[in-house]
């Protein structure tokens, strides 16, 4: 099992959605986050005085996924988060060790798979 996590441009985050419902994949966070990247530094002016913007708004998806999912999840976030501009965001891939689904005890890969017949 993996923890999916993509850092996305908040305008993308509804086309992010919708690739991965498309692909069957469909428990997962959505956080609203602030980061930094490469992005340059903007400079705007607020009440007559410039400030320094050095943190930009950004969404933070977070999906557990068995090793069957994972090329899909990440080639959904791809997708669905693509602008072609410094900005775009990143994914991270990291080992989840374990997971349970409070509603029924289930727990691991029966965990994080999808409920036949949920929505």
């Amino acid at each position: 099992m993996k923890l999916v996590i993509g850092i996305v441009r908040p305008e993308k985050a509804n086309d992010v959605l919708e690739s991965l419902y498309r692909n069957n994949i469909r428990g997962l966070s959505l956080s609203r986050v602030q980061g930094h990247g490469g992005e340059t530094e903007r400079v705007e002016t607020y009440r007559g005085t410039t400030v320094k913007v050095g943190l930009e708004d950004k969404v933070r998806f977070e999906i557990a996924v068995s090793e069957d999912f994972l090329d899909q999840t990440i080639d959904s976030i791809v997708e669905g988060g693509r602008t072609g501009e410094v900005g775009d965001g990143k994914i991270f891939v990291v080992p989840l060790e374990r997971a349970v689904r409070i509603r029924t005890g289930e727990a691991d890969q029966l965990a994080v798979t999808p409920i036949d017949g949920a929505q």
